[in-house]
């Protein structure tokens, strides 16, 4: 792993790393059992296990299990509801814990890195935004084509709808903070959850920024279903707030 310092300017790495201390990391799992094991530890470098959550979404392999071992917070679903209905569980909980002001959401499949964390921690320190996105590489990345192309067109439809420029709409690595939360109600189960969340704290007048993070493919498999993804995108885009 990186060193952090080489992550963020030297005069500010001692803020942000302060500033990380006031975050808890919730990340939506499903299926998940074979890319945790070598996710979590990385994760727990920077952030201890009692403020990250693994809510596993139905799966039936071993991501409870191994998540468990690694002694960060679990609870599950029965069955796999979606990402959207993950992410409302991880609000819900964090929501408890009125200690922290943070809320850093990445996927658990291996297609974010921990040590970028200090990122989008680094871009709220910097800037009053109240949303920070991961923002992946397009060009002379490892993505597949049709994502490049998929989320050129959703970021500026997303930008467009909102008001406000959003460099990677379908990035789930994301900060949130914890008016946020608190304000914006989201109701898709789905990935159109992320876009749902966007729109609606643009509409309440939270302002969106974004820092840049490894773009990472290694063949992972995929949950999306294209053609009910864009349907539920195109729903999400066009309705009232």
């Amino acid at each position: 792993m990186r060193r952090l310092e080489t992550l963020v300017p030297v005069r500010s790495f001692r803020l942000v790393t302060a500033s990380l201390t006031e975050c808890v990391v919730v990340l939506p799992a499903y299926q998940a059992g074979g890319t945790l094991p070598s996710l979590l530890p990385d994760l727990i470098r920077l952030v201890p296990a009692p403020r990250i959550l693994v809510v596993n979404d139905g799966s039936d392999d071993t991501t409870e299990a191994v998540a468990r071992t690694a002694g960060v917070h679990v609870v599950c679903h029965e069955r796999n509801r979606g990402k959207g209905a993950a992410l409302r569980t991880g609000f819900s909980w964090w929501l408890t814990r009125p200690e922290w002001n943070g809320l850093l959401t990445m996927d658990a499949d291996g297609q974010h890195a921990p040590a970028d964390l200090v990122h989008l921690v680094d871009a709220w320190t910097r800037s009053e935004a109240d949303i920070i996105t991961g923002r992946r590489a397009i060009h002379g990345s490892a993505m597949p084509w049709e994502r490049r192309l998929s989320n050129m067109i959703t970021s500026a439809l997303v930008s467009w709808r909102t008001g406000q420029r959003v460099d990677d709409s379908q990035c789930g690595f994301r900060l949130l903070t914890r008016r946020v939360v608190e304000e914006v109600q989201i109701s898709a189960d789905g990935f159109e959850a992320e876009t749902e969340l966007l729109i609606r704290a643009s509409a309440r007048g939270f302002r969106i920024a974004s820092a840049p993070v490894q773009t990472i493919y290694a063949g992972e498999r995929s949950f999306m279903t294209h053609w009910a993804t864009t349907k539920a995108f195109v729903r999400t885009l066009l309705s009232e707030v």
